[in-house]
């Protein structure tokens, strides 16, 4: 069982590493923290607790907690989507803490919300009270590549390079694909 103070202390250590702050508003954020706490128990990862998950890792690679957004989002906005990180003046109550944009983009949220899961038939003599689980379906035409951060070498195998290089931070830019040719030379 994860504890919610094991999700508070890896909150806080993210934080600190990147020179963010937790939400000040205690009840706001234990809502948020108890959010991640409940999405890793139900699927595994810690997905951001303010969009919906759909158990697939594959789908929601994008929203687990650090999502890919949270850094141009702090930047941009002073927060993340959700509000759990924040720069120093909205933390110190300097400047108001509003809403802001979806950032993900909606292809993704079609495809995550699109094929969340559907129960398949059942066989005819089955009974009606047994419970069967949802069938996760791979979305048709995602094509993973590996791309490359030409800043610090950074290798990661998506459909497409993260917003923010996660060893130095280099922006989606310093990406590029690595293409691999299966053809043998002889």
């Amino acid at each position: 069982m994860i504890t919610l103070e094991k999700v508070r202390q890896r909150a806080e250590s993210d934080a600190r590493t990147y020179g963010y702050y937790l939400h000040p508003d205690s009840k706001f954020l234990q809502d948020l923290l108890e959010g991640l706490r409940r999405n890793e128990e139900r699927y595994g990862y810690p997905s951001c607790p303010c969009r919906l998950a759909t158990g697939n890792f594959e789908l929601d690679r994008d929203i687990i907690c650090p999502c890919d957004y949270r850094d141009p989002d702090v930047a941009e906005f002073g927060t993340c989507y959700c509000a759990l990180f924040m720069r120093k003046d909205l933390y110190e109550g300097k400047m108001p803490i509003n809403p802001i944009p979806e950032r993900r983009p909606q292809e993704k949220q079609d495809r995550a919300y699109g094929t969340a899961g559907t129960t398949a038939p059942k066989p005819v003599g089955e009974q009606a009270t047994e419970a069967k689980p949802a069938a996760i379906v791979q979305p048709q035409g995602v094509k993973k590549k590996l791309w490359y951060c030409k800043q610090c070498g950074y290798v990661v195998y998506r459909e497409d390079p993260p917003y923010v290089c996660l060893i130095c931070k280099a922006k989606r830019e310093m990406f590029v694909q690595i293409e691999i040719s299966t053809k043998m030379q002889g």
